[in-house]
């Protein structure tokens, strides 16, 4: 079990944080010390719980633990990697040899760098003491009251597929050879639920999810509501005739055509010519009511943290004002590229990788629009709730042909649902054809979409 002290140090079974910068500091001033010109040492430690329940039971509980070190190094303009789970003296000696032997099968690059030491970085809440300490019986419970608040919904709520309970608790340091000392401490908690409705021979599925920094945020009965009245308000959909009317997007499936974005905002894939906002910058990409961030400093953000996997402060980066593409994003390395400063969005997943370019909170901000009002000033229309086969899409060029399921839209009014229907095109027209946005930003995991109205989009039926 984990202990919590008000010194933000765990006890027990992790490491303390100063003696984990100790370990992180030491690992690079022996790699310095055996030849190489600069070095950055990331340790980690993580502990996960997941517990699903059927039936009011718990039907699986898995505890993990992960911890270790990756050590970069840099020889010549060469970079190598390696990494251990063994923090014994001997174990990391022997990390900063392979590292040293990988550099030797690397080619040079003038633009491998480290960045420089940072003096202070901003305080962040990310770390909820409730997670370490909620007995585990607690957060069965937890899992239990959402299957139930879902089956008390609606009679015709008859499977659960899953109803699961998740948290993490986490621990970084980062050290490099330019000073750079930094750690971090974070966690977060979810909750997701996935049902079938069933009605005659008609059965329709529903899910929720909702996952926070803090567990007291956490309202199972909400979401257990959420996923049956999704799975219930779709008993006896049936397709429609093909027409071309205006699209209303619940925020999860904006979240997703957002997502499907997410990689060609990064800089990596713009110098890469694999991304298309690719010289694009300054130019109109989506609709003027569209503004698109990433913000790794976001408060409350399950993504938030004050430095990133290389220690370079998070920060707000605007990437679409008013529908005008403004900036990529940047790790160390592809700043170095095109002569710019990071943008703090050097990712990185544990300490088994090097760092990445990718997103943090990343999101459609929200308009002042309610829901309710998008969806009044729709004479004929659809308001999707599913998408079936983002997967497909082309994250490259933006083309996509998904199915969709949703609710048809008559006279301003939500009517009867709505399947075996689909929508196809290209992300920047779909989103230089929005012409509502709603004030009802939500998150799912790092990405987050409020309502978007769309026009003028084929709904291929029958």
């Amino acid at each position: 079990m984990l202990n919590y002290t008000n010194d933000m140090e765990w006890k027990g079974d992790v490491l303390m944080e100063n003696e984990n910068l100790n370990i992180a500091r030491s690992v690079v001033d022996l790699a310095v010390k055996q030849g190489s010109e600069m070095a950055e040492s990331y340790l980690s430690y993580s502990k996960e719980l997941d517990i699903e329940v059927r039936g009011g039971k718990v039907d699986t509980m898995v505890m993990a633990e992960d911890r270790g070190l990756g050590l970069r190094v840099f020889i010549g303009g060469r970079t190598g990697f390696a990494f251990t789970t063994d923090l014994t003296e001997a174990g990391l000696a022997e990390c900063v040899r392979q590292a040293k032997d990988n550099s030797a099968q690397i080619a040079a690059d003038a633009h491998n760098g480290l960045p420089e030491k940072v003096e202070k970085y901003e305080q962040m809440d990310t770390f909820d003491p409730d997670i370490a300490a909620i007995p585990v019986e607690d957060k069965i419970a937890l899992a239990v009251a959402m299957e139930k608040s879902a089956r008390d919904y609606d009679p015709r709520v008859k499977i659960i597929e899953s109803s699961s309970y998740s948290d993490s608790i986490s621990s970084v340091v980062i050290a490099n050879s330019h000073g750079l000392a930094a750690s971090c401490q974070s966690t977060y908690c979810g909750i997701y639920l996935a049902l079938v409705a069933v009605d005659g021979d008609d059965s329709q599925t529903g899910f929720a999810m909702d996952y926070r920094l803090k567990y007291k945020d956490l309202n199972p009965k909400a979401i257990g509501r959420e996923a049956a009245l999704k799975a219930v308000r779709m008993l006896g959909a049936q397709p429609v005739s093909t027409r071309k009317v205006s699209v209303v997007l619940e925020p999860y499936v904006a979240a997703g055509f957002l997502g499907l974005m997410s990689s060609s905002f990064t800089a990596e894939a713009v110098q890469k010519g694999r991304s298309l906002f690719a010289n694009k910058i300054g130019s109109k990409v989506a609709s003027e009511l569209i503004n698109v961030v990433d913000d790794g400093s976001l408060p409350g953000g399950i993504a938030s943290a004050p430095f990133d996997g290389e220690g370079v402060p998070t920060a707000k980066t605007v990437l679409i004002k008013s529908g005008e593409l403004k900036a990529y994003l940047y790790n160390t390395y592809t700043a170095k590229q095109d002569g710019v400063v990071s943008t703090g969005n050097g990712v990185r997943g544990s300490f088994k990788g090097t760092p990445e370019v990718g997103t943090t909170n990343f999101y459609i901000e929200p308009g002042n629009c309610s829901p309710g009002d998008l969806v009044k000033a729709v004479n004929s229309g659809l308001f999707v709730t599913e998408v079936m086969g983002m997967h497909t899409a082309n994250p490259i060029s933006g083309d996509f042909s998904v199915g969709v399921s949703g609710l048809l839209i008559e006279n301003g009014q939500i009517t009867k649902p709505v399947r075996g229907v689909a929508i196809a095109g290209n992300i920047i027209t779909l989103l230089s054809s929005v012409n509502g946005v709603g004030s009802d930003l939500k998150f799912f995991g790092g990405k987050g979409a409020p309502t978007l109205r769309i026009e003028g989009i084929t709904v291929s039926g029958h």
